[in-house]
């Protein structure tokens, strides 16, 4: 009968593993992941087993911490794409359940299997892929994109996992298995069933901050379409006065050639020419990046701010939805700040040029005094002033597609953003 003990061990330890997959996101590939992990978690497996039949149960039960535990801690820490706490969660998170899984079904075995292992087998035979089942259906999408969505915030659920995690191995092992410490059992019970209310705590935090994620990329996405749509009804309005002004230019050309003032004529449409030309505007021979820029220089004179354009990019083919969302936002922050400041001191410029294999973007304006944005850190948005901060993470998410980074800071009275993209990422976005 301890064979059927011993068997439904190992099945508890092969589900530790898999459990893990299911829930951890690795740098390589599927197949590579799947092939290593075989390969990395059969040689512990192995060696545990020998310990087993060595040494026996007990000496194992106080060694698994070292034999099994940290040794794969280990392993998955240098295959695992997240780093920190979000690895060290999802780690304690896969070992945690195991363990308890292990626990109560020894418990049952204990009180109703009269201690001859065959509960014990059947009951974790039933479970681990019960409770894999569970997790895949409901818990595995919205936690891989979780991890994806949320970079900050992950301490504390670690550290309580990993508590519960040490806790759950000290109650039910040392100084002995918790079968053989009748006066224990009791409170191992209460600590087992204060986990469940424990990790349904933790799964409802997190699942409230990917509500917010979804919120707050949503909020992204109706920005971006309002900017869009903007330019679009900016600039076909544009147009139509352009249409509408044109007879009067027209009639009044006819006017002075037919009095043959050709020199007045000539100085005419210059000046026709130089009003067309800041009317629609030309900064960009992209039309998609140059309609952005339009609406955003048009605004900005509303303003009366100084604002001055410095774009060499254009000709060549570009990924022009990203770029879009990089200038829309930083524009918008622009605008947003120097709404704040008195007339005479807005002032805003925008660059963006090649150096080597990067295109450069940056966008300085004016902003209040009292602003101060160390570089390498996110500002907040203040919801009533929309100092900076609004679309940000937009920029920054829009960066990072295309293999580049963000940086604002303020420096001399004047809000900074800054945006290094790699040029050899455009191909790949384009494709």
């Amino acid at each position: 009968m301890v064979l059927l003990r011993d068997l439904s061990i190992f099945w508890a330890m092969f589900h530790v593993y898999f459990l893990f997959i299911m829930l951890f996101r690795s740098r390589f590939a599927p197949r590579k992941t799947v092939l290593a992990a075989g390969i990395g978690m059969g040689i512990l497996m192995g060696m545990n087993v020998a310990i087993l039949v060595i040494y026996g149960m007990e000496v194992l039960a106080k060694a698994f911490l070292f034999t099994c535990s940290i040794p794969s801690f280990i392993f998955f820490y240098v295959m695992s794409a997240d780093k920190k706490f979000r690895f060290l969660l999802t780690f304690c998170l896969a070992d945690t359940i195991c363990l308890w899984i292990m626990a109560v079904t020894n418990l049952l075995d204990y009180y109703f299997g009269g201690e001859q292992y065959i509960l014990l087998l059947i009951s974790r035979l039933i479970a681990y892929p019960l409770v894999e089942y569970l997790i895949w259906r409901y818990l595995r999408k919205p936690y891989l994109e979780l991890q994806n969505a949320v970079k900050k915030g992950w301490g504390i659920f670690a550290g309580m996992t990993m508590l519960y995690y040490l806790l759950l191995v000290v109650a039910v092992q040392f100084p002995t298995n918790i079968i053989e410490r009748p006066e224990d059992m009791f409170l191992c019970i209460l600590i087992l069933i204060l986990m469940l209310f424990n990790y349904a705590t933790i799964f409802s935090a997190l699942y409230r901050q990917l509500l917010l994620y979804r919120k707050q990329q949503a909020e992204r996405v109706w920005q971006e379409q309002k900017n869009t749509l903007e330019a679009q009804l900016s600039s076909q309005q544009q147009i139509r006065k352009m249409k509408h002004d044109m007879k009067g230019y027209v009639a009044t050309l006819s006017g002075l050639l037919a009095a043959e003032k050709i020199k007045e004529a000539q100085e005419y449409l210059k000046g026709v020419e130089i009003e067309a030309a800041t009317l629609l505007g030309q900064f960009c021979a992209n039309p998609y990046l140059n309609a952005v820029l339009v609406h955003y220089f048009q605004k900005l004179q509303e303003l009366e701010a100084d604002c001055r354009m410095d774009i060499q990019v254009g000709e060549e083919e570009l990924p022009y939805m990203e770029l879009c969302q990089i200038m829309s936002n930083g524009l918008e922050n622009a605008y947003d700040a120097l709404k704040e400041l008195e007339a005479g001191n807005r002032e805003v410029s925008v660059q963006m040029k090649y150096r080597r294999d990067y295109l450069l973007i940056r966008i300085r304006n004016r902003c209040k005094d009292n602003l101060h944005v160390e570089k390498g850190t996110m500002p907040v948005t203040e919801k009533e002033g929309h100092d900076h901060g609004f679309g940000l993470m937009t920029v920054q998410e829009a960066a990072e597609r295309l293999d580049g980074e963000m940086f604002c800071y303020t420096e001399n009275g004047n809000f900074v953003l800054d945006v290094m993209l790699s040029c050899h990422s455009f191909q790949k976005s384009l494709a």
